[in-house]
């Protein structure tokens, strides 16, 4: 009898023991990337910001200052895929949001997959995966860890945004479809069919009651850290004559895709936020000692940025709102999964230039550059040199591709023609720097624009000559912002952390945004995704 005694003690022991380890971790971990962030947003907004969004994070967590993207190009998806996975494009294989595929002479989609079925939806938005994104990221970590036990749910207005950071492994990843149809969608990669919490949101048409007035949050006169609300810089919306508040969204969206107009105002974000609550709770995330994870992509950020510029109106009043959103939402982890049980993190994708346009007008270097006619020329260079027109397979995303069988079959040396042709568009108007193939997989670059562009470097998918714009020269409209570049105002983004196991305080030191992924992992004692090369931020974490 006492041997049975002893044996139950031993496995109440080994159960308290358990449970105490598990008790040290966060229930939950929410990943927040705001797409299209810089970092200045935080401080030149912060006066119009509560105390319970942005200023929390600041004021109860830590603040990297310094926080910088290491590698080039600076997109959506390559973004949220380096955050999650703490490596970047030359390694987790996602090097634009599209991009040309060498080897089967077509553009593909950074999400696109066709072996997969759309759910909720019988449109070809849902035809979504992961499967281009070759490493994992840290949600997959925690899966493998827990056995599949600790959840995984990705959300976001964009597909890729949803889908790249909950990775290979995630329970689900929803995303939303607009245009008629105003509701939360996924793919068969994750689940048969949507669950009742996500019907039942759905059902009650959230999307339709954002289809409303969008006026400033506080009096447009207050708003004295942007631009005139009325200039020559933003692109607004079809069917009305000004980019000037108010918008009346419900007449708008007949001529800007139906509900797709609200991806392009803050209500996008109240959308998301709205869906994120829902998800805590039809998931019953962050119940128990399993850490779970949530990714959260706010995308509308992006969309009002690229339409009005990061100095409109739009944008300020974007962000005044999404700070109570973040409010919202950490009032609903307080509530569900328990003040101080949780742990956040909040980055960008990428950040965003100044438009063009404006700066000249300011007197400071900036323009756009015409790639048509730069297409032409190199089109005509090589005709010239090669007497063939059939050389080029494709130039986008920076990067021209070389057809090499052409180049075989005219006995061409691969190294020489790539060099040629960096030697050529290096002279065009408004190129700053060009690159072979051949100097990305055999040199190694220690700092300067050159590790940036190594680093976004794929030698698989990337093509035989990458080239950079000037700084602030932009290939883009001449209203609203883009972004994409190695340059500060492309890759300086916040990074906050706050909640449990996270330090108090801040710093100036550059921190890169491969190391978000191996913080959290470290915090959460778990193995670091697979091509991890960040180095966590020891001064992020308590112990």
């Amino acid at each position: 009898m006492k041997y049975l005694i002893s044996f139950f003690v031993i496995i109440l022991s080994i159960n308290f023991s358990i449970g105490q380890i598990g008790s040290d971790k966060p229930k939950l971990v929410v990943g927040i990337v705001v797409d299209q962030m810089r970092y200045d947003y935080l401080t030149r907004f912060e006066n119009h910001f509560g105390n319970g969004g942005f200023k929390r994070m600041m004021n109860e967590g830590f603040n990297c200052k310094n926080n910088h993207y290491n590698y080039v190009p600076t997109y959506t998806a390559p973004g949220h895929t380096s955050v999650f996975t703490g490596t970047t494009p030359k390694y987790h294989g996602i090097i634009s949001n599209s991009w040309y595929d060498k080897y089967n002479n077509k553009t593909i989609y950074c999400a696109g997959d066709d072996n997969v079925e759309p759910i909720g939806t019988e449109d070809d938005a849902g035809k979504m995966s992961p499967h281009r994104m070759l490493t994992t990221s840290f949600a997959d970590e925690n899966r493998l860890f827990t056995q599949m036990r600790g959840k995984t749910i990705g959300i976001a207005i964009k597909d890729r945004g949803a889908i790249l950071p909950a990775g290979h492994t995630a329970n689900a990843a929803y995303w939303f479809h607009g245009k008629d149809q105003g509701r939360w969608i996924s793919s068969s990669f994750y689940i048969q069919e949507l669950p009742k919490w996500v019907k039942e949101f759905n059902s009650k048409n959230p999307a339709e009651n954002y289809l409303k007035e969008w006026n400033t949050l506080y009096n447009i006169n207050t708003y004295k850290e942007s631009g005139s609300d009325l200039n020559n810089f933003e692109g607004g919306f079809k069917g009305k004559e000004t980019a000037t508040f108010p918008y009346d969204l419900k007449t708008l969206s007949k001529d800007n895709g139906g509900y797709d107009i609200l991806k392009a105002t803050p209500y996008g974000s109240s959308l998301t936020t709205d869906f994120a609550i829902a998800a805590i709770e039809g998931e019953q995330l962050g119940k128990d000692n399993i850490t779970d994870v949530l990714t959260l992509s706010y995308s509308s950020t992006d969309y009002v940025g690229h339409n009005f510029g990061v100095n409109s109106k739009e944008v300020q009043d974007t962000y005044i709102r999404l700070d109570k959103d973040l409010e919202r939402l950490f009032n609903a982890l307080d509530a569900k999964v328990g003040k101080g049980q949780y742990t956040v993190f909040l980055t960008a994708d990428h950040a965003a230039v100044n438009v063009p346009a404006y700066l000249t007008s300011l007197k400071i270097p900036s323009g756009y550059f015409n790639s048509n006619e730069s297409k032409q020329k190199l089109n005509n260079f090589m005709f010239n040199t090669y007497k063939s027109a059939e050389l080029i397979k494709n130039v986008s995303n920076n990067q021209v591709f070389l057809d090499h069988e052409k180049l075989k079959e005219l006995n061409l040396n691969l190294n020489d023609v790539q060099e040629a042709i960096v030697n050529e568009i290096i002279t065009y108007k408004d190129i700053y720097k060009a690159y072979t193939a051949k100097s990305m997989s055999s040199s190694s670059f220690f700092n300067g624009i050159e590790l940036l562009v190594q680093n976004g470097y794929n030698q698989k998918s990337s093509g035989d000559v990458i080239y950079i714009y000037n700084p602030a020269v932009i290939s883009y409209s001449q209203t609203g912002s883009t972004h994409g570049s190695g340059q500060s105002y492309d890759t300086h983004v916040p990074l906050l952390f706050f909640g449990k196991g996270i330090h108090n305080g801040s710093t100036v030191k550059k921190t890169q945004i491969v190391d978000i992924a191996p913080t959290i992992t470290t915090l959460l004692g778990i193995s670091f995704p697979n091509g991890n090369t960040g180095t966590p931020l020891e001064e992020v974490l308590k112990n």
